[in-house]
């Protein structure tokens, strides 16, 4: 089972807020999840960015694959801290 660190779209139609998720690889992007471990509003000046880096980290250790825009956003989250 390939788990992916990954983002799922909530909100309205033209203002999306994103949850960070961890899920299988196969799953459908807005299904079903393993476990939420953040969210992201692009919408706010700075964009918000909530990770709980303690579960990000040890689903990392574990083998979960951030996508290439989660990975951004956990670069962005550890130099705000």
């Amino acid at each position: 089972m390939a788990v992916k660190i990954r983002l799922a779209r909530h909100g309205a139609k033209h203002k999306p807020i994103y949850r960070v998720v961890v899920a299988d690889g196969r799953a459908p992007r807005d299904g079903r999840f393993i476990e939420q471990v953040g969210r992201y509003n692009p919408h706010t000046d700075p964009s918000t960015i909530v990770l709980d880096m303690e579960k990000v980290d040890k689903w990392i250790a574990n083998g979960a694959q951030p996508t290439d825009t989660v990975a951004r956003l956990i670069e962005a989250a550890k130099k705000a801290q």
